[in-house]
């Protein structure tokens, strides 16, 4: 259904979970694919997996709260593949705890991952991007717009996120970048849903959660990104995307009762 045929895509984060299944999709759809993680370990092994497709991959280990180091990475990608055709942004860190749980130091580092490394990312890679014609993807969060009881830190993070995503797609416009975010509801098989719910008992209340019953795919998210980045999506810049099977909508985010069983409380 879509064809990216020797367009160069960059995936920060794209070594595991949520990330590394947008990473397969491109590669799938023809892409010469980058991916970037902090731990050359797990470059390596999302780099063997996503050569199985045939086309041409590469990895970089890179924090990227270290700006000069994403840089870095970006420029190597750049010289090996050329001019970046569809950025994907989406490292990301969490743990559940409650404000008054949450050090300094805690509150900083998911923060500094999400938001700085976000920003880090999008800023850096600017000047590397194929223009006109280049499509940013920021991978949010529902805690963006949905307070809730255990996630003040990362809450604020992915807020400022979407606001990175609305900015640019203002600032960028003219020089023909879309910029956008979609929004990943409980997706299966990752492991923010193995921190949020590590039993079946809370697997149950996430799923009753959502109005469509049911956790997505990790390919649910790759789709929605595919799109975005295609010529189907062509007039689409600063857009918020729920993928969350109407998670998002009034009424249907986790309750307190139900955080707390989360929680063990």
């Amino acid at each position: 259904m879509f064809d990216f045929t020797g367009k160069h895509v960059f995936v920060a984060g794209g070594t595991s979970g949520i990330n590394l299944g947008i990473a397969h999709a491109f590669a799938k759809a023809g892409a010469r694919v980058c991916v970037l993680s902090r731990k050359q370990e797990k470059v390596d092994a999302a780099v063997g997996e996503l050569k199985t497709h045939g086309g041409e991959v590469a990895g970089f280990a890179a924090d990227v709260r270290d700006y000069a180091a994403v840089e870095a990475a970006l420029k190597a990608a750049h010289a090996q593949f050329g001019a970046i055709d569809v950025l994907i942004s989406g490292a990301a860190g969490n743990f559940p705890a409650p404000a008054l749980g949450i050090s300094s130091n805690g509150f900083r580092s998911v923060v500094e991952i999400d938001l700085l490394g976000s920003f880090h990312v999008l800023r850096a890679a600017f000047a590397l991007l194929n223009k006109p014609g280049a499509s940013i993807v920021n991978i949010s969060a529902p805690q963006a717009y949905n307070a809730m009881e255990f996630q003040m830190h990362v809450c604020a993070a992915k807020a400022g996120v979407d606001m990175l995503t609305r900015v640019g797609a203002i600032e960028w416009g003219p020089a023909g970048v879309r910029v956008n975010s979609v929004v990943p509801g409980p997706i299966a098989d990752t492991e923010g849903m193995k921190r949020l719910a590590p039993t079946p008992e809370t697997v149950d209340i996430v799923a009753e959660s959502v109005p469509l019953k049911r956790f997505g795919t990790r390919d649910d998210i790759a789709n929605c990104c595919l799109w975005l980045a295609s010529p189907y999506a062509s007039y689409v810049s600063g857009a918020v995307i729920p993928v969350d099977g109407g998670w998002s909508l009034g009424g249907t985010s986790v309750s307190s009762a139900g955080m707390k069983k989360l929680m063990g409380g």
